[in-house]
């Protein structure tokens, strides 16, 4: 596990796999780290040269005052590329950290390859829908300051999104113990700042879109489900964008079904 200090963050990563094979940057959700792929690396890391980051708010990485921001991190993660003198690179995000992905493919569509998102959206469409997730938000960060951490863990693993994850006792069980230890100050900023009320709609730009995209989706999912047709929809023009629904899954699918999920990795970049 390494550190690497630059303008706004001190970014903690970890790699595995021979650096001489192709490099995949993997980026997690929100309240997680880079060890919630941990299964997933293990399989991976004998094609790939894997890269995952504890993005801005989670884990061991420490962000400036301000730099809670996708341009920010966007910018992080291609220093960090840059660092590891890595001009091209598969790119894997989940949930926040597929947003930040198709932010990323749409802002620096020469850095990616091959992309695929996992239960992530290109954000809100209107203003008014922004400003009111933005809120919802700022709530949701007040209950993360006044809340003990594995409470607020509870309630939030309570929306219906992560019922089937439930399903799977000891990984859920493992995902709780990994969440505690991170810091709930900077949790909220990275709600705060990262959420989807602060994520720049990128709906419009879908349509230009170039690297290569697969979507996926949990079949117990039905919200993004829908998110991710109309997705296609909008990418139909291009015969490289795909969609893969999971069965049996929901939000969490590479939690939920780490060697189907592997699998359908390996498939599509190989």
């Amino acid at each position: 596990m390494s550190y690497l200090s630059i303008r706004h963050h001190d970014l903690h990563y970890a790699t595995q796999g021979d650096s001489t094979k192709p490099p995949l940057l993997l980026l997690h959700g929100f309240l997680g780290s880079h060890q919630d792929f941990r299964p997933l690396v293990s399989v991976l890391s004998r094609y790939f040269y894997c890269i995952a980051v504890d993005l801005p708010g989670h884990g061991k990485t420490r962000s400036q005052p301000n730099s809670y921001t996708f341009p920010a991190t966007a910018n992080s993660l291609l220093s960090l590329l840059n660092h590891l003198n890595i001009w091209q690179t598969y790119l894997l995000g989940y949930s926040m950290g597929g947003r930040l992905a198709l932010y990323l493919t749409c802002e620096f569509p020469d850095r990616f390859l091959k992309v695929v998102l996992e239960s992530a959206s290109p954000g809100l469409k209107t203003a008014e829908e922004r400003k009111r997730r933005r809120e919802s938000d700022a709530a949701i960060a007040h209950r993360l300051e006044t809340t003990p951490l594995p409470l607020f863990l509870a309630q939030w693993y309570s929306n219906p999104l992560f019922t089937s994850l439930k399903n799977h006792p000891n990984a859920y069980e493992t995902m709780l113990l990994r969440r505690e230890n991170n810091n709930p100050t900077e949790l909220c900023n990275a709600l705060r700042g990262l959420g989807t009320g602060e994520q720049p709609s990128l709906w419009e730009k879908l349509t230009y879109l170039q690297p290569p995209l697969l979507l996926i989706a949990g079949e117990l999912d039905p919200k993004f489900i829908k998110i991710n047709h109309e997705m296609r929809a909008r990418l139909n023009i291009s015969r490289t964008t795909k969609l893969e629904i999971i069965v049996s899954c929901g939000h969490n699918i590479h939690l939920e079904a780490p060697m189907v999920y592997a699998r359908t990795l390996l498939k599509y970049f190989l």
